[in-house]
């Protein structure tokens, strides 16, 4: 049997997350000390550990057959491959920032100016998009610093909190694109291995619906049923059980985790009463 063979980061924001995905998804990984390629017992997976800025182009050559990368590298190495699922963790924006004491957020700051890089080509695209010529010059690394020791007026990073950025005296001014972890896959994969993948999507579109979802549990008087039922969209229709006391039910049902607040709202409002919000591991639709 044909097994799918997948890149995950070595090290790094990604490789923490990206094997806590394979586990929530059934997947269960025994690799050894410093081992970089290990083949999985209960799924037909075998994992590659890769250098991050290495993956894009194993992917596009077949050398494996699918990655959990970074959107902003993919993005930057301008392969030939496919997103075929975001996966919505280890989420961040490559942006421009400037020294702190500039106080213009303006794109025109850059223009005739050096901006410090490991984003070369999607800066490259983003000053060429807007007319603005700027001396690039490509770092690998600790692009931070450069302004501090007179390399560069501003530069172009990657950034999650902003932290580093406030460490090193600089400020967020313009975002070039924002990117998440995402699932890719090279174009020719054989039929077989597409099987194995769609099987691999299916366990993760449900553990990423079920952490956008809660499920609710709530008691409610019986003439109030119609109303609180109109308020729980998420499922085909709630679930309708009699309570011991006469005159009253208890429903059960999922709310999307983006609007929790708003609905808990409307069903006390429309008479919801004893509400019990519990995590759901996996949501199968």
């Amino acid at each position: 049997m044909s097994k799918l063979k997948i890149a995950i980061q070595k090290s790094g924001r990604l490789y923490e997350d990206s094997l806590q995905l394979l586990k929530d998804c059934g997947i269960f990984v025994n690799n050894g000390k410093d081992q970089l390629k290990v083949s999985v017992d209960n799924f037909p997976f075998e994992i590659m550990y890769l250098r991050n800025s290495d993956i894009p182009q194993y992917l596009e050559d077949g050398v494996v057959d699918i990655a959990i990368v970074g959107e902003n590298l993919l993005v930057e190495k301008e392969k030939q491959i496919e997103i075929v699922q975001k996966l919505g963790f280890s989420k961040c924006r490559v942006s421009l920032a400037v020294p702190k004491e500039i106080e213009t957020d303006e794109l025109s700051y850059f223009q005739g100016k050096k901006i410090a890089t490991s984003y070369p080509n999607t800066l490259k695209r983003f000053l060429a998009e807007n007319a603005v010529l700027a001396d690039i010059h490509v770092i690998s690394g600790s692009v931070e610093i450069a302004p501090n020791i007179g390399l560069a007026d501003g530069i172009c990073d990657i950034v999650s909190s902003g932290s580093t950025l406030f460490k090193n005296g600089l400020r967020e001014t313009i975002t070039l694109l924002t990117s998440e972890a995402v699932l890719a896959k090279n174009l020719q994969l054989d039929s077989e291995k597409e099987i194995i993948l769609e099987k691999f999507l299916f366990r993760i579109k449900a553990v990423l619906k079920a952490k956008k979802s809660k499920y609710i549990l709530m008691n409610v008087p019986n003439e109030k049923i119609a109303d609180i039922t109109n308020v729980l969209p998420v499922l085909k229709s709630p679930t309708v059980l009699p309570l011991a006391e006469e005159g009253w039910s208890s429903i059960h049902s999922v709310i999307a985790e983006e609007r929790f607040w708003e609905v808990i709202d409307e069903l006390k409002d429309n008479g919801a009463q004893d509400i019990l919000i519990i995590p759901i591991d996996k949501m199968v639709i």
